[in-house]
This record gives C-alpha cells, sequence and structure tokens, in this order.
C-alpha cells in the first residue's frame, strides 16, 4: 500500500470535510435530522408518550392556553395520578387554572386527525345519564355510548361529547382510555408557532446553514 493511498481520510472524513454544495447540503440536513431525533428520543424516554409534545392551534383553552402555545405531554400515570374536574373538587388539585388534568386526546380514536386538548370533566359508564354543565350554568342531559371521559375546552360553551366535529364525521364519543395521548405538564408561549410553522422553519434554517458554510468556506480561503 502507498504512503499516498495510506494517508488518504476514510469516508466519514471526507464528508465531513468536503466544500462541494451538494454533500454541504446533505451534511447539515443529516446532522438537523440527528438533533431533531435525539431530542425525540429524550422527550419520549421523559414523558412516556408520543407525541410528548404539542401545538395549541385554537382558542378552546383560552386563557389558560392560548394559540402557540407548546404543550409538554406525559403518560396519564406518570408524575401523580390523574384527575378529572370532578376528582380536582374533592381532592383540591387544579392544573391550568381549574380543576382537574388536561388532557390530549384522539377524538373517536381517529388517527388521521389532530389530537384535542381539553379539560377532562368526569368519568361515565356505559348506558350511564349524567348531567353535563354548561359554560353558561345550564346543563343538559347526556346518555352515554360507552364509557369514558366527557371533556370539555375551558373556553368553550359545552362538552365536546355534545359537539359535531367535522373530521371524524359525527359527534366526539366519550374518550375511551386508548384514546388518551396523555395529559398536560406545562406549557411555554409562542414556541408553538415553530411546529405550527414547520415548512418555514426548516427553509429559513437550512438557508442559514448555507450561508454559515459559505462564509466558513470563504474565510478558510482567505
Amino acid at each position: 500500500m502507498s504512503d499516498r493511498a495510506a494517508n488518504k481520510p476514510g469516508l466519514i472524513e471526507q464528508i465531513r470535510t468536503s466544500k462541494h454544495p451538494a454533500v454541504a447540503i446533505a451534511r447539515d440536513i443529516a446532522w438537523a435530522v440527528a438533533v431533531v431525533a435525539g431530542i425525540a428520543l429524550v422527550l419520549f424516554l421523559v414523558s412516556g408518550t408520543w407525541p410528548a409534545v404539542v401545538a395549541i392551534e385554537s382558542g378552546s383553552m383560552i386563557p389558560n392556553m392560548n394559540i402557540g402555545d407548546l404543550v409538554f405531554v406525559s403518560a396519564s400515570d406518570r408524575f401523580g395520578a390523574f384527575q378529572t374536574w370532578e376528582d380536582g373538587q374533592v381532592s383540591g388539585y387544579m392544573k391550568y387554572n381549574d380543576y382537574g388534568d388536561v388532557v390530549i386526546y384522539r377524538p373517536n380514536g381517529a388517527d388521521s386527525v389532530n389530537p384535542i386538548i381539553h379539560r377532562a370533566i368526569m368519568w361515565v359508564e356505559a348506558n350511564q345519564t349524567v348531567m353535563l354543565p354548561l359554560q353558561n350554568g345550564y346543563t343538559a342531559e347526556y346518555t352515554a355510548p360507552h364509557a369514558g371521559y366527557i371533556t370539555m375546552g375551558d373556553n368553550n360553551p359545552a362538552p365536546d361529547q355534545l359537539s359535531v366535529y367535522r373530521e371524524v364525521g359525527g359527534q366526539i364519543e366519550p374518550v375511551k382510555k386508548e384514546w388518551v395521548v396523555g395529559k398536560a405538564l406545562f406549557a411555554i408561549p409562542f414556541v408553538g408557532y415553530l411546529p405550527l410553522h414547520i415548512l418555514e422553519v426548516a427553509i429559513v434554517l437550512i438557508v442559514l446553514m448555507l450561508v454559515y458554510d459559505f462564509l466558513v468556506g470563504r474565510r478558510k480561503e482567505e
């Protein structure tokens, strides 16, 4: 083996030091994907569920959660027992300025729509008839088709189970435990706008990385 061949850098080193524009773009994208994957893995291990973060897209939880908030989620049995609004009135447990936990769930178990993040009001059994609270102080009679949680947005006039949701093609049913993604731990204002505009953010980041590579390469040449 010649000295030249022995001193030739390996493939990884060639990719790392290459100044070719295509290689630089691929390198930056791979680095960004690796960082995102690492963060996602840590979030999953800590939260015990996925997605571990959700962005608030509507005003249904105002003023306790606002559009653009990034909400960190955990499995419902982590960091304390899951409590409904009814449970919280008995125990005194509050979350986001009201009794009970805020639950993230898939409406009617549908995986094709974004999860809903609303407060869990009560648990009902199959065929149980209950009086559901309305925002104006009135109540409405409701008979549950199956066991599950009754949920309601803090800024909504009525529980979800009295609403028709176009994305699932009908009325939202009581939330079965297997439909629950998790419960809300805490929220960071405005950061949720990033995943809501992920394509635009990705384009800006790639452009910034290309500009950085260009400036570094030019400085080395000088």
